[in-house]
């Protein structure tokens, strides 16, 4: 397997390996919205950081450097030192000003751990400024992808990854949890690659049939199955000299799996029912939030994908992120014609402070709804929007890795947020409610609120696609109805090409 840890990087200086962390100090969040995702990194291993208003320096890539600013913030300095086996001691300042670590105020020194700053600290100061305390080996690097953002080490790497793969033609594996942006990930792939001027073909593995999954892939002759009245030309046909995106590969049904491997060695494919090759110089992505290493993933395929993997990390493993991610949410909701209220700094840290299952995709969700509870005149509720319960630990039981949960635990409000949280991808929900897909399916025909596209009239459909500028996923959460399952149906009726 590709081992993004060793390709393209940008070490620092003295930074050979985990041995010898920079410690970084990110602005996650701040009244002037500029200074959002500015750094400051510790040159001296040895050293003490002062932190007051007007020192240390942070910066934005290429930009020169300013002190916090803000009255809100101590003349005094609060004192962040390294003490042994990689801790750090934190002294707040004598001063009024409010100190929170991870979202609980001090009045006296601590100390944070290993385990603390590996999953980066948030601090908070005079209830105005959120920090984020993390280690880094990475420069701080104005590396733009389109729609892939961040300042941690990680989303540095990615882009790397993601430019050095875009200028050839070898398949791409990209592994990531729901909502790590997988699918941001290919386009700017393709946006960034030869084939640019092609059109990228994308297709969900696991919401084809299994019993079409072929003739859906490779095309089908006329009479090939029950109801083929023509030839079917198919996805790597329909990608010839572009881009194939295949999302949620571990779902490929098993018996189309050696037709993938075949296609992906040669080009060359047979269409079902037909009596000749064809072949296809289709570029293929390929994308799974699964571990394909078990029996029932085909392993030769599997070796064929990994020729060029990229990880995309979860959001809690780059907590450094949240702010710029936050703002993108917000210049967004502008776009839209939105002018939303300044978010409560009791908001912003509690989204920074969250571990968020759902990733960027849920916290996007969650800011959305957040701007609409403003707009109509209600402060938000954190625990409200995200449906975590006051005492419970950041990260929700349901969502636990290998934890699973009877049908009967699950009320209609959590699935309805799990789907708003995954933007209507059954797959993701199911992952956030921690039960399986099939049990997902159930749990969806059961819900009064929840619609199939079928049963929504051709004139409704119509105008929320035209009401949200024709972004699939936006008009199935307008109309309550799982994306993929719109998406098919608004391509049968030619709503959508």
């Amino acid at each position: 397997m590709h081992d993004p840890d060793i390709t393209l990087t940008s070490p620092l200086p003295g930074a050979a390996g985990p041995g010898a962390p920079i410690l970084a100090l990110t602005v996650l969040w701040h009244p002037d919205a500029g200074r959002v995702g500015a750094q400051y990194l510790e040159p001296d291993a040895r050293g003490v950081i002062e932190l007051s208003r007007f020192l240390p320096l942070f910066a934005h890539p290429g930009e020169d450097g300013l002190g916090l600013g803000h009255g809100g913030v101590s003349r005094l300095p609060l004192r962040i030192a390294r003490e042994a086996d990689g801790r750090l001691s934190l002294a707040p300042p004598e001063s009024r000003m409010a100190v929170e670590v991870n979202g609980a105020e001090i009045d006296r020194p601590v100390v944070l751990d290993a385990a603390q700053l590996a999953q980066g600290v948030v601090l908070g100061l005079g209830r105005a400024i959120l920090l984020c305390i993390h280690w880094t080996d990475r420069l701080p690097r104005d590396n733009k992808v389109p729609g892939l953002l961040g300042v941690s080490s990680g989303a540095i790497k990615v882009r790397e990854l993601i430019r050095a793969v875009a200028a050839t033609d070898m398949p791409v594996l990209l592994l990531g949890e729901t909502g790590t942006g997988k699918e941001v990930a290919a386009r700017a792939i393709h946006a960034l690659g030869r084939r640019a001027a092609a059109q990228l073909v994308a297709v969900n593995m696991a919401v084809l049939n299994e019993g079409l999954a072929a003739a859906e892939l490779f095309g089908a002759a006329r009479g090939a199955y029950t109801g083929a009245q023509s030839a079917r030309t198919g996805l790597f046909a329909e990608a010839d000299g572009a881009t194939l995106f295949l999302d949620e590969i571990g779902n490929t049904p098993a018996s189309v799996q050696p037709m993938l491997l075949r296609v992906l060695e040669s080009g060359e494919y047979r269409p079902l029912g037909g009596d000749t090759d064809r072949h296809s110089s289709a570029r293929v992505i390929a994308a799974t939030d699964q571990d394909l290493s078990g029996e029932d993933f085909n392993q030769a395929l599997l070796r064929r994908l990994e020729r060029f993997v990229i990880a995309l990390p979860a959001l809690r493993a780059r907590r450094e992120d949240i702010g710029v991610l936050m703002l993108h949410s917000l210049e967004q909701a502008r776009e839209d014609g939105a002018q939303p209220a300044p978010l409560p700094f009791a908001f912003a840290s509690a989204c920074a402070n969250y571990d968020w299952p759902g990733n960027v995709r849920q916290l996007a969700h969650v800011l959305g709804r957040a701007l609409l509870e403003m707009r109509t005149g209600h402060e938000p509720v954190f625990e409200t929007l995200v449906n975590v319960r006051r005492g419970t630990p950041a990260t929700p039981a349901s969502a636990m890795p290998g934890k699973r949960r009877a049908l009967g635990e699950v009320d209609e409000e959590e699935i309805l947020a799990a789907l708003h949280n995954n933007g209507w991808r059954i797959q993701g929900a199911a992952g956030e409610l921690g039960i399986s897909r099939p049990s997902m399916y159930k749990l969806i025909e059961a819900h009064p609120a929840i619609r199939r596209p079928e049963d929504i009239v051709l004139d409704e459909l119509a105008e929320n696609l035209q009401k949200s500028g024709g972004d699939v996923e936006r008009c199935a959460a307008l109309l309550l109805t799982p994306l993929e399952a719109l998406r098919r149906h608004l391509r049968g009726l030619g709503l959508l090409s």
